[in-house]
């Protein structure tokens, strides 16, 4: 069976320093500003209106913000229905930020509001509920980013059907170490868009983490 081409139409990025699109600086942390300050100022920034951002774990709150860098010029909903978009992610440690906050609670009264966040899965979720998707969605967990297996993924999704638009990538943040890098993966072809391919995610990875990184 012949490969299905799908094309990259944006990514984009959150490091420790900065916040991306397609390359490009979007927005620069303040000097020793604090991750929690750092997440809240993008979010004013990206004139984001979604409340319970604020009761989120930082993991949810760093791919909750890739994900609107990445759609801010963009409303899926708008070319494909609900189911038509996916999601996959990745990382290296899960939820284990939010699991140790939680076992720091248990220590006094266990926090239900911190519990909620104990599976690395829950930012897909919400991200769905902002953006309304309801396509299949997946997270994995690896020691490093895996560039052929998002690709081999997201790929066999778009092979048998089961979307026809996804958001992927990687999404990781522990303590203050933290790193988001996201693709919106189409089968239709836009203008700027660059091929899916294993060479050109590695290369827009490698730009996220350089040339945009103060």
């Amino acid at each position: 069976m012949k490969d299905l081409q799908a094309y990259i139409t944006a990514y984009s990025s959150i490091t420790k320093h900065s916040a991306g699109k397609n390359g490009n600086l979007v927005f620069r942390r303040t000097e020793n500003s604090s991750t929690g300050d750092f997440f809240i100022s993008l979010y004013k920034y990206l004139s984001s209106d979604y409340p319970k951002f604020y009761k989120m774990d930082n993991l949810s709150k760093l791919g909750f913000l890739a994900a609107e860098l990445l759609l801010s010029d963009r409303k899926l909903s708008e070319n494909y229905s609900p189911e038509e978009t996916g999601i996959v992610f990745s990382n290296a440690n899960a939820s284990l930020d939010a699991d140790m906050h939680y076992m720091a609670s248990v220590k006094n009264i266990p926090s239900p509001a911190l519990f909620v966040y104990t599976l690395p899965n829950i930012v897909i979720g919400e991200i769905s509920i902002r953006h309304g998707f309801k396509g299949e969605n997946a997270f994995f967990v690896s020691e490093k980013f895996e560039e052929a297996f998002i690709h081999f993924y997201v790929s066999d999704l778009f092979k048998r059907s089961a979307i026809k638009s996804c958001i992927c990538g990687w999404v990781e943040c522990f303590q203050d170490n933290f790193e988001a890098v996201l693709w919106l993966v189409e089968k239709q072809l836009r203008q700027g868009s660059l091929p899916f391919t294993i060479d050109q995610i590695h290369k827009s990875y490698l730009l996220s983490n350089g040339e945009i990184n103060g």
